[in-house]
């Protein structure tokens, strides 16, 4: 009998996600709309350390990496909710954007930075998104939300929410989903078309 660990567990996810590069990338790109896909990456420091450790905040998230044209990608899993998730989050993925440039160096070098985010608690309790679990955010006009400052963008999974669709066209934003809500301690036998795909 078969005997699985539950990929929302911080050491799974960091073993799985943070250790195979193939799986990283496609997990990644099946839950972002990214104009280029993601075809090769390799993996940063998970720590961020500040200039001036002993005045700014250090902080680590889950899996940190960059692709081949330069943007990088934070991704995390979140057991618990806390008020401050949020700007944790922002933070981290603000740090990362501004490490990207040394004195003297053109704007123009900065790459975009990309924060997703898998909760395993609800936080978005309003009856107009009561069954919205993909909540994706993006710098724009208030006016005009076409118009966009283009560098950081964030993406929160809640997990409880997510309910399988087997729409053929997100089948692997779907089977990711599925591995993160139906695999834990207590699964003995893994779905069939989970294990089918590799």
């Amino acid at each position: 009998m078969a005997h699985y660990l539950d990929p929302k567990y911080d050491l799974t996810f960091k073993r799985v996600f943070g250790e195979h590069k193939h799986l990283c990338m496609s997990l990644i790109n099946s839950m972002l709309p990214l104009k280029m896909p993601i075809v090769s990456i390799e993996y940063l420091p998970s720590e961020l350390v500040p200039e001036k450790p002993d005045v700014l905040r250090n902080s680590i998230v889950d899996v940190r990496c960059i692709d081949a044209g330069g943007r990088q990608f934070i991704v995390e899993m979140q057991l618990f909710w806390s008020e401050y998730f949020k700007s944790r989050v922002l933070l981290n993925a603000s740090k990362i954007y501004v490490m990207q440039l040394d004195k003297g160096e053109d704007y123009e070098l900065l790459q975009p930075v990309y924060a997703i985010s898998f909760l395993n608690e609800t936080f978005e309790k309003s009856d107009e998104m009561q069954n919205e679990y993909y909540h994706y955010y993006k710098i724009v006009n208030v006016k005009h939300t076409g118009k966009q400052i283009e560098g950081l963008e964030f993406l929160f999974i809640e997990l409880p929410k997510f309910k399988p669709l087997n729409l053929a066209e997100k089948k692997l934003h779907e089977l990711w989903l599925r591995f993160l809500t139906e695999i834990n301690e207590n699964t003995n036998e893994a779905p069939k078309d989970l294990l089918d795909n590799e």
